[in-house]
Order: C-alpha cells, then structure tokens, then sequence
C-alpha cells in the first residue's frame, strides 16, 4: 500500500481476533502502531508477533471518554501525529431481546457505540489541524440486515454505518477520510465464547457456514488488506462507504 510507512495508526481493541490481524498488517506497511486494549496482556503478545515494528500498547477502556482521551494524547507524544483511526474494539452477549434488560443494553451501546464516539472526538480534531486522517469503523453485515438475539448490537453496528456517512460529508473537504468494514461470521475468541463448546456449538457453526456461499467461517486475516487499502493513499477518493467482507452472506 501506498503512504503508509512511518504513519501513526491505532486499533482498538489490537490485543486478539480481528484487531490482532489488523494491527499486524499495519505493522507490515510500516505504520507505528498503537493498541487500545482493555488487556493490555494481550496487545503485549500481539506487539511481540510484530518483530521489529514499532507496536505500542495501551490500557484503555474505549467507553471511558477520560481514558480514550489520555490514551491519544499519550499516543501522539510517543509515537507522533496520528493518522489513521481503526475503531475495532467491541462485545456482546447474544440473547433473544425480550429476555434481556437495561444493564446489558447499556455494556453493548458503551462499548459499541459510545466507544467510537469516544475515539472520534479525541483523533478527528487532531486530523481536521493537520489536514488529513484516516478513520476506519469497523461494524458488522448484522448491521446491514439484522440478526437474531443480536438486535442491540445490531442497533449500534447500524448507528456506526449512519455516523460514519454523516462525519464524512462534514470532513471531506479537510482530507479526513472515513469508511466502514462490515465483518460477516468469524473465527475469533468472541465468536468461540458465543458458540461455547460442544455438539451445539458444532451445530450452529455448520448452520452459519451453510448460509455463506464460500463455505466457510472468515478468518481474521481476512479484513486486514482492506482496512490497510483505505488507510493508504491509494484510497484518497473513497469516503462515506460500507463495504461487507463476508464471503458473500449478504450480497447487498
């Protein structure tokens, strides 16, 4: 990819699964990389697969707008200028929704949602100054067409979708550039901790791979080139876009 090598970039939720990939592949492009990462155990052992690169990693709690903002301001004094904006991070606890309640309503909207707002607010201003930056958002296809004891997270994947377009018709014209990647079904330990173990486990598994026309489960590897493209400068005309990588589950 182009323009990338000495860059600042910082994933969220870096430590494991989709944002380990990602943050491994900025690496690779020569970005200095910082993790925001609620176990900062976890970004350790990600920055130690990074060889030589320079991956840093911070303990933050996205949802804590105090900490996400001292985490960037001690970013930008470590590293340098921040230029590109990875919004990973996120959780939830499937249930049917007429089973659930406030408090867990509230933990997925935190971290779903206040989270990127968070994020945004401390690093768009930075960008705006310098006349350019990168923010890409990761959401979810469950987003894009529901899902089943999903709908809160659903709800705050398609708030991500809606405020990316909206934050990218008011910083175009300063070269901030902002796009979503919607993940289909994965192999993570997020994924691993919803299935749990066992022969129902197996079960929803197959189902879900049945439904994708690939025929299997994304990795994380797989979203990493495309969060590095719209990085880079060889994505300087795309903005406000969502682009699905999901093994065709949802050709929409």
């Amino acid at each position: 990819m182009q323009g990338l090598e000495g860059k600042v970039a910082i994933v969220t939720g870096g430590g494991q699964g989709i944002g380990r990939a990602l943050t491994l592949r900025l690496a690779a492009e020569g970005c200095k990389v910082a993790i925001f990462d609620l176990k900062p155990e976890a970004g350790e052992e990600t920055a130690g697969l990074a060889g030589d690169a320079t991956v840093k990693t911070y303990a933050v709690d996205v949802g804590d707008q105090e900490q996400v903002q001292a985490a960037v301001a001690a970013v930008e004094a470590d590293l340098g200028p921040v230029w590109a904006l990875v919004n990973n991070a996120g959780w939830d606890q499937p249930a049917p929704f007429l089973a659930t309640e406030k408090p867990l309503w509230d933990k997925i909207i935190r971290i779903n949602l206040y989270g990127a707002l968070y994020t945004h607010h401390a690093v768009a201003p930075l960008m705006v100054a310098r006349g350019g930056g990168r923010i890409i958002n990761i959401a979810s296809d469950a987003a894009r067409v529901g899902t089943s004891t999903e709908a809160v997270y659903s709800a705050c994947k398609g708030g991500v979708i809606s405020f990316t377009k909206s934050i990218a018709r008011e910083l175009a014209s300063k070269n901030v550039l902002l796009n979503v990647v919607c993940p289909g079904p994965t192999n993570t330990p997020m994924m691993a901790s919803v299935l749990g173990e066992g022969e129902r486990a197996v079960k929803w598994k197959d189902a879900m791979v049945r439904g994708i026309p690939l025929k299997r489960m994304g990795e994380p590897d797989d979203y990493a080139g495309i969060v590095a493209f719209l990085a880079s400068d060889d994505a300087s005309f795309i903005t406000g876009q969502t682009f699905s990588v999901a093994g065709g589950m949802n050709m929409i």
